[in-house]
């Protein structure tokens, strides 16, 4: 039983990992034509429109109540439309893959996020063991040894800020959304939804491209919004349901893996010795954290 159990999580988990892995990849091409709102704004948007179709054609009930879209708003907050302006604007001065890399350390701030302020939610010791092995990895990934280097300070702060909001908002979500019962298309639908319309007017305030159109932005922005903030985002809400906030947020540690990998691969981006050592300990740290591995035996 626990087997299928964790079978039928570890394939979302999976999915979700390239998906939002992927996401960096995307973010660079639509640097190419957006500025950062425009990129926020356009992945929000065109989430929300897959979403629509999706509540339409499977016949699920929208939201309903003030106070539900508030909180459902709260939680785009800090999901989706904070984020996705803080990562657009660092990826002009930092590779993909370093903001992959940073977007791993999610659920330290989600496990910190937990132990302050969502104390119904208590997460396990080897959960905490393994998220801080993870960070290791990440430190090791980034060289912190040698400082930033030529990366802009004010960006890396950026990403900590992205990933804090995320540590925030996942635990959100299971303490005040879940309880709604709404169904995660639903819910998913009402994030983007209220994301996107709070940064229209932040959009049409500034500069609307800073490029040219290119057939490569336009589908870098299409599967920005329709797989990793549409889709998505429906499986891990459905995973927070089934594994908790601290482990479901561990998703990220795939991140760095995807994220160089596309860097690499596809945007000639380079990488030295330390990032791949520092990758296999973000995976001994995600596998720790999810059971994967024991931490000592049962008596």
């Amino acid at each position: 039983m626990s087997q299928t159990k964790t079978t039928s999580w570890i394939y979302k988990y999976l999915f979700i990992g390239l998906i939002w892995g992927s996401s960096f990849y995307f973010v660079s091409l639509g640097l190419q034509t957006l500025p950062p709102v425009g990129i926020a704004f356009w992945r929000t948007a065109i989430g929300a429109v897959t979403l629509l179709v999706v509540l339409v054609v499977m016949r699920i009930k929208f939201p309903r109540g003030l106070k539900t879209w508030v909180l459902i708003w709260i939680a785009g907050l800090f999901m989706s439309a904070i984020p996705a302006i803080l990562f657009g604007f660092a990826q002009q001065h930092v590779s993909s893959a370093l903001a992959a890399i940073i977007n791993s350390s999610t659920p330290i701030f989600t496990v910190i996020a937990i132990m302050i302020a969502f104390r119904a939610e208590k997460p396990k010791p080897e959960v905490v063991v393994g998220l801080t092995v993870g960070l290791v990895g990440v430190f090791i990934v980034l060289g912190i040894w040698n400082g930033f280097g030529d990366n802009d300070p004010l960006a890396i702060g950026a990403l900590i800020l992205a990933v804090t909001c995320y540590g925030i908002g996942s635990p959100f979500v299971r303490r005040f959304i879940e309880p709604l019962k709404l169904q995660p298309e639903a819910a998913v639908f009402g994030q983007v939804t209220t994301s996107a319309i709070t940064l229209l007017p932040l959009y049409a305030m500034g500069t609307l491209t800073i490029g040219p159109l290119t057939s490569s932005a336009f589908w870098g922005m299409m599967a920005l919004g329709v797989l990793g903030t549409g889709l998505a985002y429906v499986l891990y809400y459905q995973l927070l349901a089934t594994v908790g906030s601290a482990i479901a947020s561990a998703v990220t540690y795939l991140s760095p893996i995807i994220g160089v990998g596309l860097g690499v691969i596809l945007l000639g981006e380079t990488i030295s010795w330390h990032e791949p050592v520092g990758a296999v300990i973000v995976l001994l740290g995600a596998a720790v954290a999810q059971g994967r591995i024991k931490l000592g035996r049962k008596k």
